[in-house]
């Protein structure tokens, strides 16, 4: 298993009681990230890392803003004291600017975690958040989108968001897609 132990422990301990369909989603992102290990190298137990903690910031208790990568980020940076990095993943995962952007968070979130340049590292995280259902299973990018519109509503402001990252999240799952092919791993 390449998720760190203090990652996946941090994970259930915020989520799992409180959240238990979030903490599955999480569950299933982190065996995405799994997957696409060996087209990673020694980055790969830092995507694991970020998976399983990606959604962290939804636990009641560090929802401060109400957007969970900025909560979920500031908790492993002020409570764990976590890597720059991976709170830089966990705060900028799956095109978060954008919807910091409709909540009017985004000078915030580009102040306190500006975004990774690694933009293999970046795109994976998107695969593997956006081909995991709520439940933990894999699912397809196009699905995913479809079910976020459907349980949020077109016009809500996760909506919005989403709808205005989906070709960004495409082309992060297709050039993923592209990478994990070339090392000879199939993601799904």
């Amino acid at each position: 298993m390449l998720v760190p132990g203090w990652a996946e422990r941090i994970a259930e301990q915020e989520l799992a009681a409180s959240l238990p369909r979030r903490w599955a989603h999480s569950q299933g992102v982190a065996r995405q990230a799994e997957r696409l290990a060996p087209a990673l190298g020694p980055d790969a137990a830092l995507l694991a890392g970020a998976a399983v903690l990606h959604d962290v910031g939804y636990a009641p208790r560090l929802a401060t803003t109400g957007f969970h990568p900025l909560d979920g980020a500031r908790f492993l940076r002020d409570s764990h004291g976590v890597d720059d990095r991976l709170t830089r993943l966990v705060a900028n995962h799956s095109f978060a600017l954008l919807e910091a952007e409709e909540r009017g968070l985004r000078p915030l979130l580009e102040l306190e975690f500006p975004l990774s340049e690694d933009q293999v590292l970046v795109d994976s995280l998107v695969y593997c958040d956006m081909t995991t259902t709520p439940d933990g299973s894999p699912t397809t990018s196009r699905q995913r989108v479809a079910e976020i519109v459907g349980r949020y509503g077109g016009d809500s402001i996760v909506g919005r968001f989403i709808r205005r990252a989906e070709p960004l999240i495409r082309a992060a799952v297709a050039r993923t897609e592209e990478r994990a092919a070339a090392a000879g791993v199939q993601p799904r």
